[in-house]
């Protein structure tokens, strides 16, 4: 039963105005979590992200509605994804957003097979490229077109997730999630600038690095740098911390790399407290 606007709903139909910018401008953010045994891992982290996304596209959002919001989804859950929406609400015909938007809040959850945490996966070099010049590359807006479209292409070429460069020709991120290089015994991933989501498990991967041993740091990479690196991960918040297997024609043996194995040990460890 999602949540919509404070109360269950019955169900997967619920009135909605159908003047809502969420659905006719795509005007708004959400937010996807992970819930084990009804807690929301990194709970406070996920109702920070979508509060702040939603204040930067200038809609304001209250926290206690989105923690009571996503705890009431995921009451009773022994393993789900959980999604959270945001619409700056209805308004009047046209771009300009309403002076006093009212937004609309959902969330729905979903049971969820534990095999895609920590699985490896391959990853495809898209050619649609992440527009680092906009202020929804770093934020989870409800305009997600092109990591569709390349999530179709890359399911073509036998992938799992497609990554992107962004207009500069730099590595960006993938369509769910953010990537890690291994270079030279130390973590590389490329800046929030560079047209990167703020990802929860990529903030957390470079808040503790110092404290598991690894050199971490965030600067812009080259696609050529990632052919010569020693193992890449996919990081997001439900695939947590995922080996890249291949990129393109090009095999790692991430699973087997010592960094990797020690960020997996660390993060499972947290995950199981």
């Amino acid at each position: 039963m999602p949540w919509l606007d404070g109360r269950r709903v019955e169900g997967s139909v619920a009135p909605f105005d159908l003047a809502d910018r969420g659905l006719l401008l795509g005007d708004g953010v959400f937010d996807t979590a992970l819930v084990l045994n009804g807690r929301v891992v990194f709970e406070a982290a996920h109702v920070a992200r979508l509060v702040g996304a939603a204040a930067a596209l200038g809609f304001p959002l209250d926290p206690g509605a989105v923690t009571t919001a996503m705890r009431a989804m995921a009451e009773g859950q022994a393993r789900a994804a959980l999604r959270t929406t945001a619409t700056r609400g209805s308004g009047p015909r046209g771009l300009r957003p309403p002076a006093q938007p009212r937004p609309t809040l959902l969330a729905t959850a979903a049971p969820l097979n534990p095999g895609p945490a920590f699985a490896p996966l391959a990853l495809h070099l898209t050619a649609i490229r992440r527009n680092d010049t906009s202020p929804a590359s770093r934020h989870k807006t409800l305009g997600y077109l092109d990591a569709v479209l390349a999530a179709e292409e890359a399911a073509r070429a036998g992938c799992d997730e497609a990554l992107f460069l962004n207009t500069s020709g730099r590595v960006a991120c993938a369509g769910t999630g953010n990537l890690f290089a291994v270079i030279d015994g130390g973590l590389v991933t490329p800046p929030l600038a560079d047209g990167v989501l703020a990802g929860i498990v990529r903030a957390w991967i470079l808040a503790q690095a110092s404290g598991l041993g690894l050199a971490v740091a965030e600067r812009s990479l080259d696609p050529g740098e990632l052919m010569h690196a020693e193992a890449l991960v996919l990081t997001n918040s439900l695939r947590l911390i995922a080996p890249v297997r291949a990129l393109g024609e090009r095999s790692f043996e991430s699973a087997e790399h010592p960094v990797v194995g020690r960020l997996v040990g660390a993060l499972r460890a947290v995950i199981e407290k």
